[in-house]
């Protein structure tokens, strides 16, 4: 392979990482803008712990940013800058941003560690075994859930918060798809 054929596969292999890139990008970046708006709606809240290897990616965003400024000086194709422009949105702004997105339980609904999720789309709620300190959330249209760690000071707050969501039907737990026996209180799951 020649150097032109390789630089050409380079600069290819750099516009498919830059459209990677510009998708998740816009999906971190529409969460923290969600996230600015419900910030001042919040109840009970908390900041997230650090994701595994944090600081090696932000090590990645500061030699992106390096890499894009040699770059930018060099004169290269703008498509050798889309690439690695993109990539330094996301490792040197975006992630160092999102890591401060709080969880917990707002106004309108909860942040858990996949996302926010609005009251009206739980369909159940329970604590992950004894004693733990994890929520697992059941989403009403979906098959799927998602998990709330909760810190021990925070504990009680929360589940009086969704007592009270759960008691005012704004967390439908009883209604919709699932198995609803009438038994018991719903509310004593939480």
């Amino acid at each position: 392979m020649t150097a032109e054929a390789l630089a050409g596969l380079l600069r290819q292999s750099l516009i498919a990482l830059g459209v990677a890139f510009v998708i998740v990008d816009l999906r971190v970046g529409l969460e923290i803008l969600r996230w600015i708006r419900q910030r001042g709606h919040a109840r009970v809240v908390w900041s997230a712990p650090r994701p595994p290897f944090y600081f090696v990616n932000l090590a990645i965003g500061v030699m992106l940013g390096v890499l894009l400024l040699v770059t930018v000086l060099l004169g290269r194709p703008s498509t050798s800058i889309f690439g690695v422009a993109m990539m330094f949105g996301y490792y040197g702004y975006l992630l160092p941003l999102s890591t401060r997105i709080r969880r917990g339980l707002y106004d309108d609904g909860m942040w858990t560690d996949g996302g926010f999720i609005r009251y009206d789309a739980i369909g159940g709620v329970a604590w992950e075994g004894d004693g733990s300190r994890s929520l697992i959330v059941a989403l009403r249209r979906s098959a799927t859930g998602r998990r709330l760690a909760v810190p021990g000071p925070c504990l009680g707050e929360v589940r009086r918060i969704l007592r009270e969501k759960i008691g005012s039907h704004a967390i439908p737990v009883d209604e919709g798809p699932g198995i609803h026996l009438g038994s018991r209180d719903t509310r004593e799951s939480v």
